[in-house]
């Protein structure tokens, strides 16, 4: 009997090939069965919420991940579940979640649409609020302005802002989503001033210590951390005013729903059980009226 030899498609073959990381990378509660490990990234300069502490992580959001895998412990039956700390920085940690390099990045980040095209979210665990350090001796017309002291009337105010913040430099963390709202409120403005950017909230410190900037943009409680820790006779001063308010979550793996529904039942239960607002003493100097409200709000019935 003759038979016909099968003729390989080179194309198909490179397809087949092309899809086995895919393949590989499976669900991500499945993958920590497998290795018995659970991996949480983190932003290790990004304190009270995560930062390195000897060889492990520390902080808010680190807390709450270990209630999560708790939570990873009981539904998959191991007890004996490894907790393995993966270090990230801001240009990689999104990568890091849709590659499976790390299971869930436990530092919270604001759900935007761009990156929700590359990793899924979970509820919020933390309201951001932007906010600024200058230092003492700051012009009293750039503080004025910052302040919310300049009358909202037209296009007077307009006018009167682009004086009180033109010819300033300021600083954000590059690639962050303050550094894209600092853009638009320069246009807006119509503001003529320098922005830099730099890799961390303590570099951007730095420059406003020595005189390099004008005013850091940053979350308010990272600045209030690092003022108290590294600054606390520099001369500098977090404004009370908050300038956008955003809330944050957790990243995870964008096409897995199982272990993102996993991971709002165990922040669901943080937030009713009243645990959040231990976490918040804790770490963040108490939760106000508001953020107890949010409380209600973020956790899913």
């Amino acid at each position: 009997m003759n038979v016909k030899p099968i003729k390989s498609n080179p194309l198909l073959l490179v397809c087949i090939l092309a899809l086995l990381p895919v393949m590989a990378h499976g669900s991500t509660l499945e993958r920590i069965r497998t290795s018995n490990t659970f991996t949480l990234g983190y932003l290790p300069d990004f304190a009270p919420f995560s930062y390195q502490a000897a060889d492990k992580a520390s902080g808010y959001a680190i807390d709450l991940c270990l209630k999560i895998a708790e939570k990873v412990k009981s539904e998959l039956a191991l007890p004996a579940l490894k907790i393995q700390y993966q270090p990230v920085s801001l240009n990689d940690e999104i990568n890091a979640v849709n590659s499976g390099q790390v299971d869930i990045l436990c530092t919270p980040t604001p759900p935007t649409l761009a990156r929700r095209k590359q990793v899924s979210y979970s509820v919020p665990i933390y309201t951001a609020g932007l906010s600024a350090v200058v230092r003492q001796d700051a012009s009293e017309a750039l503080l004025n302005v910052l302040n919310g002291k300049v009358a909202h009337t037209g296009p007077t105010w307009r006018a009167t802002a682009n004086l009180g913040l033109s010819n300033q430099t300021y600083a954000a963390i590059a690639g962050g989503v303050t550094e894209t709202w600092i853009h638009q409120q320069m246009r807006l403005l119509g503001v003529v001033a320098t922005l830099v950017t730099v890799e961390n909230a303590e570099a951007g410190l730095k420059l406003v210590a020595d005189g390099k900037a004008n005013a850091f943009f940053a979350e308010r409680m990272v600045l209030k951390h690092l003022l108290g820790s590294n600054y606390p006779a520099a001369h500098l001063v977090v404004l009370e005013r908050i300038f956008e308010y955003a809330p944050t979550a957790m990243a995870l793996d964008r096409n897995d729903e199982d272990f993102r529904l996993l991971v709002d039942t165990a922040l669901s239960e943080i937030y009713r059980s009243g645990e959040i607002e231990q976490a918040y003493d804790k770490y963040l100097d108490g939760a106000g009226a508001t953020a107890k409200k949010l409380f209600k709000i973020y956790a899913i019935p």
